[in-house]
């Protein structure tokens, strides 16, 4: 028997992880069987059983997959010098994302789906463990990245850089719940609205010497 190539296995893993995910998304994780995902992705249950044992190890591994992107576009941003600021950084995230998962699917099908990995958590032990796992790597990279800016001078000393790292994760969730829900959210929305926000000035305190007052 001729010896299956590495590259076969992945791209085949990859054929079965798009198709579960277009179902997942279409009909909910609780609607979709094994059997619908046999169908969409034109496999045999053992070809697809080879690589995934269940519908949750599918789950798992979609969770797993989107979560790790993400931390590796937030460690290569700390490596660069400048490194992006959050607006540009979310954004470039927000398209890595959209780019690499549910290839030809629309941006509101993505968000659905993440969505639904999220409430999982909620029944899943399993995969509650490897969102909480992933999301304290997600806020460790985040972390690092304030650690950058404010020694090169881009960010300000204050809050611990926890709560800065809490805050930007949380505008990501938000972006992502809000296309779920709604549909017709641009990463540029999300872009051009951190960048606004980040351009804000403290006005003056009247006294305080700034208006020439004494």
């Amino acid at each position: 028997m001729a010896r299956v190539s590495q590259q076969h296995l992945d791209a085949r893993r990859r054929q079965i992880l798009d198709g579960a995910g277009r179902c997942f998304a279409r009909n909910g994780f609780h609607a979709t069987s094994m059997q619908d995902v046999l169908i969409e992705v034109g496999l045999s249950a053992g070809a697809v059983y080879r690589y995934f044992g269940s519908k949750d190890e599918l789950i798992e591994a979609i969770a797993d997959e989107v979560f790790t992107g993400i931390r590796a576009a937030f460690e290569d941003a700390a490596e660069t010098d400048p490194p992006p600021t959050p607006d540009i950084l979310l954004g470039r995230v927000m398209r890595r994302v959209l780019r690499e998962h549910l290839p030809g699917e629309d941006e509101q099908a993505l968000a659905r789906l993440v969505v639904q990995v999220w409430t999982e958590t909620l029944r899943n032990d399993r995969i509650a463990a490897v969102l909480h796992e992933r999301y304290a790597g997600l806020r460790e990279s985040w972390t690092v990245l304030v650690d950058v800016y404010r020694a090169r001078g881009l960010m300000p000393e204050g809050p611990p850089a926890d709560h800065v790292a809490r805050t930007l994760i949380a505008a990501a969730q938000g972006f992502i719940t809000q296309q779920a829900l709604f549909g017709g959210v641009s990463v540029e929305m999300l872009e051009n609205g951190l960048s606004a926000l980040m351009s804000m000035r403290q006005p003056p305190v009247e006294g305080d010497g700034a208006s020439g007052t004494p």
